[in-house]
């Protein structure tokens, strides 16, 4: 008689990356301890030790894993594209479109990715964050050197600008959500004063 099949669990190192995922998310990066998130892996501190040296490192990599994902699919949807307003616009979607989609990751790049720590390192700065960084920088190039951008613009001030402003809408609506701050508007509010954005910092 054939056995019928299971299910192989994940490998220990995922799961703990995903248990520590859904844990931050919910209670903070400093409220919980690395004994609750192998507990919600089912392993051992050992474990995480071995994988990620500590709470850290396993932060580094959620986000690390997120942008290897981002990083590529970005890469994908706008080679082909010869014009770099297109591309810019491509990549601003893609990535509004990840974050949507998995809520817990939204908020640990949002409360916990810019927050700096006792070595004085900001978390976001993985590898993966700065491929995405030089990404945006190479659009803004293009822009810059076909002249569509607004000549007085920075390219790296407008890509800060740019950055800091997605950033900033996309937290205040979730601090909207879990408490009283005033910031009540959609996702077609964040994408039409991107656009408006992108518009005055653009030679047309």
């Amino acid at each position: 008689m054939r056995r019928p099949k299971t299910l192989a669990l994940p490998a220990s190192r995922d799961r703990i990356r995903d248990s520590a995922k859904s844990l931050f998310a919910e209670r903070g990066f400093d409220k919980t301890t690395t004994a609750a998130i192998c507990r919600l892996a089912g392993t051992s501190q050992s474990q995480l030790i071995k994988h990620f040296v500590d709470k850290q490192g396993v932060l580094n990599a959620i986000f690390e894993e997120a942008w290897e994902q981002i990083n590529p699919a970005v890469q994908l949807a706008t080679e082909s594209m010869a014009s770099p307003r297109d591309k810019l616009r491509m990549l601003i979607e893609m990535v509004l479109g990840f974050l949507e989609k998995d809520r817990a990751l939204r908020s640990l790049f949002l409360l916990e990715g810019r927050r700096i720590r006792g070595d004085g390192q900001m978390v976001v700065l993985v590898s993966g964050f700065l491929e995405f960084v030089r990404t945006v920088d190479e659009i803004l190039e293009e822009l810059a050197a076909k002249n569509e951008l607004a000549g007085d613009v920075n390219p790296q001030a407008f890509r800060s600008g740019l950055m800091g402003m997605i950033e900033g809408m996309l937290r205040d609506q979730l601090l909207s959500r879990t408490s009283k701050f005033p910031a009540v508007y959609n996702e077609a509010d964040i994408r039409g004063v991107v656009t408006k954005f992108l518009s005055v910092c653009m030679d047309r």
